[in-house]
């Protein structure tokens, strides 16, 4: 036990801020076009979040979520799972979908609500999900997917499915009930789940110091009989070795992790925050310094694999492609209202079917008054 409380309070880190390897040892070596792989995961956030921030401010979406300043804990994590395994996501984690499959496009479509979002509308901007990437859509209700992954995981080893099941979530979500519950389900019954916690220091406007008073988010594990691991979520090597031991521990059976990413939210909450009423300006600039993707653009530079063209043309491709996205989905236009109806039983009850003709004779009706 001594040695779960050591893990969970020390802090996992490869590179420094420099992006000099520290931990010779935990260095992952990792092939070259997965390093460029990660590289372009972190930059396809980044600029996804500059893109759609400028998009709501203009009030062409409704809502949106920033990742910038967490990206590393973002794909490095992503990168440890397999195309079998489910993640049950918080507010910031479209990059570990759009690694596993999920397209720009895919998500053009959600952000605008169109006819063609495979979500047909219903769901909130940002709020995106996508079965054939077993990535299950996010609760705005803090905390409700820890506990559901819990059971997907649980349920998938009865059926003999050999998958892990990755639970994202922010510190706030520790201070919910869920959080105790899935906690002390999973080690219990030793649940192919990894917890995976970006601490990014704000719960909305309350700091992680108004959260808890442990000396560490991640040694709550040890509490429950599960091992906690504390990394830095600005190190993308360190998190993905962390992780990926984490769910390779899962898949044969060693049971949860409790990942605690010691990272930082450098914007707002959301679009529907001013972090500037309740936060510290020189605290933001401190943590601008340990930029999660300039850290990495200085390994690949040590490392000698850095290549300024083929950064600004990866670049330019994200923005284009993003570019031709969004203009696609601003031109195709919402789902019909009729389809308010469908989906809600596989056999409409005689009352539903009502309400749908008397909606159906008022469409019509309105249209006749529009167009005599």
């Amino acid at each position: 036990m001594n040695g779960s409380v050591r893990t969970a309070e020390a802090m996992v880190q490869v590179l420094d801020e420099e992006g000099i390897v520290v931990a010779p040892d935990l260095e992952p070596h990792l092939p070259v076009e997965f390093l460029w792989r990660a590289f372009e995961g972190m930059l396809t956030v980044r600029v996804i979040d500059e893109r759609m921030l400028m998009l709501q401010r203009q009030g062409r979406i409704a809502f949106y979520g920033a990742a910038t300043g967490q990206e590393a804990a973002i794909v490095g994590s992503g990168l440890a799972l397999e195309p079998q395994d489910w993640v049950f996501p918080a507010l910031r984690e479209v990059g570990v979908a759009l690694l596993r499959g999920y397209s720009l496009q895919d998500l053009a479509h959600q952000l605008f609500g169109t006819r063609d979002d495979i979500l047909k509308g219903r769901q909130m901007p940002c709020h995106y999900s996508d079965r054939r990437v077993r990535h299950v859509s996010w609760s705005s209700c803090v905390g409700n997917q820890v506990p559901q992954a819990v059971g997907v995981a649980l349920a998938a080893r009865y059926v003999g499915d050999p998958v892990v099941v990755m639970a994202y979530l922010g510190d706030g979500a520790t201070s919910e009930g869920d959080f105790h519950v899935a906690m002390n389900f999973a080690a219990v019954f030793r649940a192919p789940v990894v917890f995976f916690c970006q601490n990014n220091h704000w719960a909305i406007s309350v700091p992680v110091t108004r959260q808890t008073a442990s000396k560490t988010i991640a040694i709550k594990a040890v509490a429950y009989g599960m091992e906690g691991v504390r990394v830095d979520g600005n190190d993308l090597l360190a998190v993905y070795q962390v992780t990926r031991r984490a769910v390779e521990k899962a898949r044969t059976g060693g049971g949860p992790t409790f990942i605690e990413a010691f990272t930082y939210r450098m914007g707002a909450h959301s679009t529907s925050d001013d972090p500037s009423r309740y936060r510290d300006p020189e605290e933001v600039e401190r943590w601008r310094s340990r930029d999660p993707i300039e850290r990495f653009r200085r390994y690949l530079i040590w490392k000698g694999l850095w290549d300024a063209d083929r950064e600004q043309a990866l670049v330019q491709r994200i923005r284009d492609d993003l570019m031709a996205a969004i203009q696609k989905a601003e031109s195709t236009p919402p789902p019909p209202v009729e389809s308010l109806f469908e989906d809600v039983y596989a056999t409409p009850p005689r009352h539903l079917r009502e309400q749908q003709m008397a909606f159906e004779a008022y469409l019509r009706e309105k249209a006749r008054w529009l167009d005599p």
